[in-house]
């Protein structure tokens, strides 16, 4: 028919579908929900989880943080709950003209942004000890490649730093 369109369904997942498609474990997935990470968008008449797509895009940042980033669990959680409080507060910042209330969601904001770049600072500070560490032993190890390359034996430490 022209000029008609289709009602599209929002695709729904089920668990072991979700967790195939973003390369977690059907026990991963439910471990996030219990710790409240992730909530299904529906449940089936059968009472299966059903996960939609922002379900799916929630569990891609959630194991990119815990994977590629290095956040435990409780991090990654506080993360989301700052990420959902600055969508409320969006939200309720543009419906109110109210100067107090303005404010009061602004300095929120500030709290969970503050917050949020403590726990990034405190990342980069680990994985900048870490480096420091690794090229300390680099340079040990070059060091001992140096004198056995002319001849020497090496004389300050083992090897194995």
């Amino acid at each position: 028919m022209v000029g008609v369109t289709a009602e599209t369904k929002p695709r729904l997942l089920r668990i072991t579908e979700v967790a195939d498609e973003v390369g977690l474990t059907a026990r991963s997935v439910r471990y996030y929900e219990e710790l409240g990470l992730l909530k299904p968008a529906a449940r089936s008449e059968g009472s299966y989880r059903l996960f939609d797509e922002d379900d799916l895009e929630r569990l891609r940042f959630i194991r990119g943080l815990r994977d590629d980033a290095g956040f435990s669990l409780a991090e990654i959680g506080q993360l989301l709950v700052d990420e959902e409080a600055r969508e409320r507060n969006r939200a309720r910042f543009r419906t109110t003209t109210d100067l107090a209330e303005r404010t009061a969601i602004v300095r929120d904001a500030l709290e969970r942004v503050e917050r949020q770049a403590t726990s990034l600072r405190g990342k980069a500070e680990r994985i900048a000890r870490m480096i420091g560490e690794v090229e300390e032993r680099r340079r040990h190890l070059e060091g001992h490649l140096r004198d056995l390359e002319a001849g020497r034996e090496p004389d300050h430490g083992t090897p194995s730093r």
